[in-house]
């Protein structure tokens, strides 16, 4: 059967019995929100610290270290944690510089994805359970799991507030920021230790191999909008809670991941923010040029 023989909509958007699922499926709306919140505001030094690559390989070790809680029976969300942190640890230690970083970061990947698969096959369980870890799930989030969600999550908001213009002045400047007495090296990994923790959470939700377009997507698309430190946290958290809840409930009438819609609504915010970039800056250039030309006449 080929696609054009195949219905498609219905696997897509199907919305029979909404009102039912919207009820039984309120802790993952919840989850949706809450983890919107810690990636808008992690994904604003993900950027200015030039750190999206370094989420990609965060993910990839949660995403192992889940498998493994999956594989012995010692629960995934430990799993994923202990994944996490032990490769936010790693590149903070012995990634102090971009080049070490990214080499790092490439050594971790292929490694990670590896055990990760290899724990899965070993795995006896539902496919389904298999999959979720790398492409996300929503119908998982039952109370135990919501509470370590949002516990994780407040650790993260908190961690950050405490820290946010020492860290917003390192991720700037870090040279400047040792020059002033900025403890760089020591916020370089407390940072670390808190994006490993948000990366956890979110493999929980859009899964390994999508978690970039939360903690990094919704903040790309925010500093195409401004420059400013008080819009850009706020159009980056309201850009990834719509992502992830929008995402939701329109994964809810389909029977296909939650991922496509997160990723998609994700990626055409940040297109609609390129083109008013785009906009403004024609616009920008166009009033400097006529500004500049009516002198000269």
């Amino acid at each position: 059967m080929t696609v054009a023989d195949s219905d498609l909509w219905p696997q897509l958007f199907n919305f029979q019995n909404y009102g039912e699922l919207l009820v039984l499926l309120q802790n993952s709306i919840i989850a949706g929100a809450i983890l919107g919140l810690v990636g808008g505001l992690i994904g604003v030094f993900v950027m200015s610290r030039d750190m999206a690559f370094a989420v990609h390989g965060i993910s990839e070790l949660s995403f192992a270290g889940a498998s493994a809680g999956l594989l012995f029976g010692v629960g995934v969300v430990e799993g994923s944690l202990i994944g996490s942190l032990v490769a936010a640890a790693l590149i903070g230690l012995l990634g102090t510089r971009a080049r070490d970083r990214n080499s790092i970061i490439a050594v971790l990947m292929p490694f990670g994805l590896g055990l990760g698969i290899l724990c899965l096959a070993l795995y006896p369980g539902r496919t389904a359970n298999k999959f979720g870890l790398l492409t996300g799930q929503i119908v998982a989030v039952d109370n135990p799991r919501l509470g370590s969600l949002i516990a994780i999550s407040i650790v993260v908001i908190v961690g950050l507030a405490v820290v946010w213009r020492p860290l917003m002045f390192a991720s700037v400047d870090a040279d400047v920021a040792a020059a002033r007495g900025v403890p760089t090296r020591f916020l370089s990994l407390y940072f670390m230790v808190l994006l490993g923790l948000a990366v956890a959470v979110s493999v929980q939700i859009v899964g390994s191999l999508l978690v970039l377009s939360i903690l990094v997507t919704p903040a790309a698309a925010a500093l195409r909008l401004s420059s400013s430190p008080v819009l850009v946290p706020l159009f980056s958290t309201v850009f990834a809670v719509v992502s992830l809840v929008g995402g939701i409930l329109l994964a809810l009438g389909g029977s296909v991941p939650i991922s496509p819609y997160v990723t998609t609504i994700s990626f055409l915010i940040y297109v609609v923010c390129r083109v008013v970039q785009a906009v403004r800056k024609r616009h920008g250039n166009t009033g400097r040029t006529a500004g500049r030309a009516l002198p000269q006449s």
